[in-house]
């Protein structure tokens, strides 16, 4: 009778378990989304900032107290968009990011309150508050991949 043989030893690491694989994402997902966050935001914020320098006078019906027609809702309009891009630079370049979401998260907030004051809850207005919950998150992100250190 000849005997049962064995099965050859493994070679290599061991598998990882389903626990392992998904504290090892998790991880990653930690270490990155607030990357993808920032990023995420400063293409938000470029492409508003973009569109109203481009066509202000699409955006001067958004300004607050002051009349669509005048040329101080233009130059409010186009005041806006070029903060916005600055603050889209700074997030996606890494420059400042928690200060940079931090005016970012006063500018989306001042939009939120304007258009629910004036046109009250939309979808619209629950799309800028989405935004604005992105850019409150980023001010807590101590955290820095991809950022300009000095």
């Amino acid at each position: 009778m000849s005997q049962p043989r064995s099965a050859p030893p493994a070679v290599g690491p061991p598998a990882a378990s389903g626990s392992d694989a998904w504290a090892r994402a998790s991880a990653l997902a930690g270490d990155w989304a607030p990357v993808a966050g920032r990023i995420l935001l400063a293409l938000v914020l470029a492409w508003f900032g973009y569109h109203e320098l481009v066509r202000p006078g699409l955006w001067t019906g958004y300004v607050p107290v002051v009349s669509p027609a005048s040329s101080l809702a233009i130059v409010a309009v186009l005041v806006h968009g070029w903060l916005l891009l600055v603050l889209a630079v700074a997030l996606a370049a890494g420059v400042a990011t928690r200060l940079a979401a931090l005016l970012a998260a006063v500018l989306l907030a001042e939009i939120v309150i304007s258009l629910t004051i004036s046109g009250g809850l939309s979808d619209l207005t629950l799309r800028d508050a989405g935004v604005l919950g992105l850019a409150i998150t980023l001010t807590g992100v101590s955290q820095r991949r991809l950022v300009l250190r000095r």
